[in-house]
């Protein structure tokens, strides 16, 4: 025998935020966004303008890694909040994904500027206001363009309603 129990409107689904207003709703984590700045020790670090440094090639660390642990708990932080309410930070993350089984100093400072960056934005989330009512689309790739990257980039992203959906 079950019971099924109304609690209402939901406010909080999978740990993201739900604020409704007239003809709009946005999907928040930023308690998410403080828990992890707290638990990694950034709660007081400088925020970051960019989640990124687009003149940063990051190369296969040859030297013993840094830290690997921490390095793969703090992304797989991020690539959950990425993928819930924070496209912003999807190619950043992903980009450092690539070195989890052995991050060095460079990768470290990278992934210190995500955090750092997510400092300054902890109340952005998606906004979703039912204009345009159509699916919208937009890729971006690049080839590659340096003899020691052996992956190209990908990205894309949807829109439906004003906020990201994929």
């Amino acid at each position: 025998n079950f019971d099924m129990k109304d609690l209402g409107i939901a406010d909080v689904i999978l740990n993201i935020k739900l604020i409704r207003g007239e003809n709009r709703i946005t999907l928040l984590q930023s308690h998410y966004v403080e828990k992890i700045l707290n638990r990694f020790g950034y709660i007081d670090s400088k925020p970051s303008p960019t989640p990124y440094d687009p003149s940063l090639l990051l190369r296969k660390n040859k030297r013993i890694a840094r830290n690997q642990l921490e390095y793969s708990q703090i992304i797989g932080s991020l690539m959950y909040l990425a993928s819930a309410t924070r496209p912003d930070i999807s190619f950043a993350v992903s980009k450092l994904n690539r070195f989890t089984s052995n991050p060095g100093d460079d990768h470290w400072r990278a992934l210190e500027r995500v955090m750092r960056y997510l400092k300054g934005t902890v109340e952005l989330g998606l906004h979703y206001t039912g204009y345009p009512e159509v699916l919208e689309g937009y890729s971006d790739s690049n080839w590659i363009s340096d003899v020691n990257e052996i992956k190209a980039t990908s990205g894309y992203i949807f829109t439906l309603g004003g906020g990201a959906v994929s």
